[in-house]
């Protein structure tokens, strides 16, 4: 398992670190500067409407199945024919919400030509995520790796080939946001058609399976799951809305500005976690012989594994992103990086809790235990919106930022002592590696 482990972090860390920079610095910029502020503007407000009502695209059950799937593999095939008629619903629920609320706020024939084919976009991709939740659940994380990046792979070569292409400038077509959104359409339908191919020949697909009892067990036991997703989002998302509330759009933007780049570190935190959850489902199964005083040794390897790693990377990104904040917003700012240091020096702390709650909230998923995480995602909710009450009048954009390391802090804590209390951790688990524990890892890594 703790090979698996590696593998999974190898192989997802190698594949979206040498393409998501490529994606965010190359052609999203790209993409930007070629049609303008003003009509990717337009294009990101739609986008964000079409974002809103994501989870109703999967509410909990990619996350679900990854769980149930690394426990019990045996089940893939009558989950694959079985989900898919229910996200073929939920695509339906979804869109239907979406307009619904286009033609509330007055979209014209303009607005929902771009909104029609994001929602298509937005349910391609939660399909592509579920469908890699099974490579997941399967411990298959070379597949997973490749379509976590195929989509933006494909994107890279349509898109850099319309804005640097020499066939296209000489054709004379200029670059609308029009041919973004289609570049994103056919690499989201490329990327979701193989992965299906892929997954149906190892699950023995037939044919999809319309059962009412099985929609409606799937949809009860992964409520949890949608709930959680919920509440975690809004914890850490609210805090631009209650600037802009109590405050002014100013410090909604200074706030969203320093948080940009606490974003960007996160990813590789998040990266870190997407095997966690598999192998610890597999680790935390019971009747797999990993129960009991016996068996805490290999859940203890996989957490010691990769807590050291993620706290050196989080702490040391803190300290260097509090000691160097004025030179850093400078350099993504010109001429205005004294307005964001301030609330990135606090908020860049945010790391070190978010890195814990990948780890542990990844284990207490994996375990199960949504209940106790459902209740510590409320209280975080709770305590944010009390402290930017308390603080935004005297501070703005840096009380948000005190507000948000609060409620981060508080769910990192909760989530290690009762990991600590449910899996019965030893102190052992958060020692320090020796050279020899190193050389054993490397040597893995090469076996690999």
């Amino acid at each position: 398992m703790q090979k698996k482990l590696l593998s999974g972090l190898f192989w997802v860390l190698l594949a979206n670190l040498l393409v998501k920079p490529l994606w965010i610095l190359g052609i999203e910029v790209g993409v930007q500067n070629a049609v303008g502020n003003e009509v990717y503007g337009f294009y990101f407000s739609i986008l964000s409407i079409s974002l809103i009502f994501n989870i109703l695209l999967d509410l909990g059950i990619t996350n679900f199945n990854t769980r149930n799937i690394a426990r019990h593999p045996q089940l893939i095939g009558k989950h694959l024919e079985g989900i898919l008629g229910i996200k073929c619903l939920l695509v339906g629920l979804y869109m239907m919400v979406t307009f619904s609320v286009g033609l509330m706020m007055g979209y014209g024939s303009e607005e929902f030509h771009l909104l029609v084919l994001l929602t298509i976009c937005q349910a391609l991709n939660s399909l592509i995520l579920y469908l890699r939740s099974n490579f997941e659940g399967l411990l298959l994380f070379k597949w997973d790796s490749l379509f976590s990046v195929l989509d933006r792979v494909l994107m890279i070569i349509i898109c850099g080939c319309m804005l640097w292409g020499p066939r296209f400038s000489v054709c004379g077509i200029n670059f609308t946001i029009y041919h973004f959104v289609y570049a994103q359409l056919a690499a989201y339908t490329i990327t979701a058609t193989l992965a299906f191919v892929v997954i149906a020949r190892k699950a023995r697909f037939r044919r999809l399976r319309w059962d009412l009892p099985f929609f409606l067990v799937i949809l009860r036991r992964s409520a949890p799951f949608a709930l959680l997703v919920l509440l975690m989002a809004s914890y850490n998302r609210i805090d631009p809305v209650l600037l802009r509330s109590m405050a002014s759009d100013a410090d909604a933007g200074i706030y969203a500005g320093a948080f940009r780049l606490l974003d960007a570190l996160t990813m590789v935190a998040y990266l870190v976690s997407v095997p966690l959850l598999p192998v610890f489902s597999r680790l935390c199964a019971p009747n797999d012989g990993t129960s009991g005083n016996a068996a805490r040794s290999p859940l203890e390897e996989a957490i010691r594994l990769v807590f050291w790693p993620m706290m050196f990377f989080a702490i040391g990104a803190a300290v260097v992103g509090a000691v160097w904040a004025s030179p850093l917003m400078e350099l993504l700012y010109p001429g205005r990086g004294a307005q964001y240091a301030p609330v990135f020096r606090v908020i860049v702390f945010g790391i070190i809790p978010i890195g814990l709650t990948y780890i542990f909230g990844t284990l207490l998923t994996a375990g199960g235990h949504l209940r106790q995480l459902n209740i510590f995602a409320a209280t975080s909710l709770v305590i944010n919106i009390v402290v930017n009450i308390a603080l935004i009048p005297h501070l703005g954009a840096v009380g948000s930022a005190f507000a948000s390391l609060t409620a981060q802090s508080f769910m990192a804590v909760t989530q290690l002592i009762l990991s600590i209390k449910l899996h019965h951790l030893s102190a052992s688990t958060f020692r320090l590696p020796r050279l020899a524990d190193l050389r054993r890892t490397i040597d893995i890594v090469r076996a690999e």
